[in-house]
């Protein structure tokens, strides 16, 4: 599958561009991508996946086989051929402004805003809706299972749980922007410069005659590194193997069982012999409410290996992420749109989100303007990230954008943290756009009584 295919879209994207080209409709558009609700005790999302949505912008194209296929298509059938010559040169050309990855967001706010001709950001929809969705999703939820960790490591594990290999890669690159400190992943590793984690399966111990054999050959292959898996057979035997061996390892890993009661008495007796630098792993499907838990039983645990609930999070599987148009220009005139459906309505024009924090630097609030509107000593959280279909700045660290979401939940206020408890974050719309809402109602009403 190509990865910058102009095919990475939904027919009737491309249906309505064949549209706007056939019946000469030329306008500029603005689309501007949010969530209308947060999932259940989601009390904030933490934006991901616009470095993948920005090179899929600057790299998208359509190849002559590509081309063809459509030609062949029987929705097709009536479309005249400079629809398909317009696809041969297709390119990105417009200005794209965002909140950058690791931002916290909120309903109603837009993650992202496209300024383009009207069928290259038509186009562009699924490919967003999808990139963006996912990771934001991913990120959201690491933010949540480094909270209830309290300041212990995190290190995603889910590869073997997404779906998909690709899925795997933007699964552990969101869960780092989120507060994850590494990943399994050896690929994600190295495409995103994230940190590595592994210890030994149950399999490694079960090849060998006996766990003392096991041990001793992993610790001669890894002395540095080796963390030893502790509940293949009984935990506290295979602690007492390792305790007789006199060799110490980095770390030992409880992956069943109580993990709470095991890793109390395996603190105690790695103290004892003075291994107090022995780190103790825990795995085996954790999420937040699990580790939460834990902690709360008083388990001594350094380090979680957090899988299937990252990579696949069951209580949030997917987001309300919607991409909507909010403003149409053609031959100079500007047309602000609304969807007015009830339960469903969208705020017209170019929006602003403007983050309001007190005197210690902790959020107080958020105020949705039209763009321009005097930010008054707040922060405004769109970015211009793209010009003319051309990125304005390279990619940002994966360090970086953990660093950002990590400061940004240092500043929100403790009720908004809570695991089990929905809170609202406040967002307000600026009057200005309040008063575009109504003044675009009654355009419609007028002109539907034409």
């Amino acid at each position: 599958m190509a990865e910058h295919s102009g095919l990475l879209t939904d027919l009737y994207e491309l249906t309505m561009a064949a549209g706007y080209l056939q019946t000469r409709f030329d306008a500029k558009a603005t689309f501007e991508l949010f969530v209308r609700h947060l999932p259940p005790k989601r009390n904030f999302l933490v934006a991901a996946g616009l470095e993948q949505g920005l090179d899929f912008l600057e790299h998208v194209r359509f190849t002559r086989d590509e081309i063809s296929y459509l030609r062949r298509h029987p929705v097709f059938c009536s479309i005249r051929d400079e629809f398909f010559d317009y696809l041969l040169t297709f390119r990105f050309t417009g200005d794209v402004w965002a909140m950058p990855e690791g931002s916290l967001a909120f309903p109603g706010e837009p993650l992202l805003r496209v300024v383009a001709p009207i069928i290259e950001g038509q186009i562009m929809e699924t490919y967003l809706l999808a990139t963006l969705s996912y990771q934001t999703m991913i990120a959201s939820k690491a933010a949540r299972v480094v909270t209830a960790a309290q300041g212990r490591q995190i290190v995603e594990f889910g590869a073997r749980r997404a779906h998909g290999s690709q899925a795997s890669l933007f699964a552990a690159r969101a869960a780092a922007i989120g507060g994850c400190e590494g990943t399994s992943n050896v690929l994600a590793g190295q495409q995103f410069g994230m940190d590595t984690y592994g210890t030994q399966a149950h399999s490694w111990v079960m090849a060998h005659e006996n766990e003392g054999e096991a041990f001793r050959h992993f610790l001669d292959a890894f002395p540095a590194h080796s963390v030893l898996l502790l509940d293949t057979y009984d935990v506290r035997a295979a602690l007492q193997t390792i305790l007789h061996m006199g060799r110490k390892p980095a770390g030992v890993r409880l992956d069943s069982g109580d993990l709470a009661k095991d890793s109390r008495w395996v603190r105690r007796e790695l103290d004892r012999v003075g291994w107090k630098d022995v780190k103790i792993f825990a795995s085996g499907d954790l999420d937040e409410y699990r580790i939460k838990k834990l902690l709360a039983q008083g388990a001594a645990i350094d380090a979680f290996g957090v899988g299937t609930s990252l990579a696949t999070p069951g209580d949030a599987p997917h987001l309300n992420l919607i991409y909507k148009l909010v403003e149409v220009e053609r031959a100079g005139e500007v047309h602000e749109a609304a969807k007015l459906s009830a339960a469903k309505v969208t705020y017209p024009g170019r929006k602003q989100v403007l983050r309001y924090s007190n005197s210690k630097g902790q959020y107080e609030g958020d105020k949705i303007t039209l763009d321009g509107e005097p930010a008054n000593g707040s922060e405004p959280m769109l970015i211009e990230v793209m010009r003319g279909g051309r990125r304005l700045m390279p990619a940002e660290p994966i360090r970086v954008l953990r660093g950002r979401c990590v400061n940004s939940l240092a500043r929100l206020p403790q009720r908004f943290l809570q695991i089990n408890r929905s809170a609202v974050y406040p967002v307000r719309y600026s009057q200005r756009l309040k008063t575009m809402l109504e003044q675009v109602r009654r355009r419609i009403r007028r002109s539907t009584l034409k």
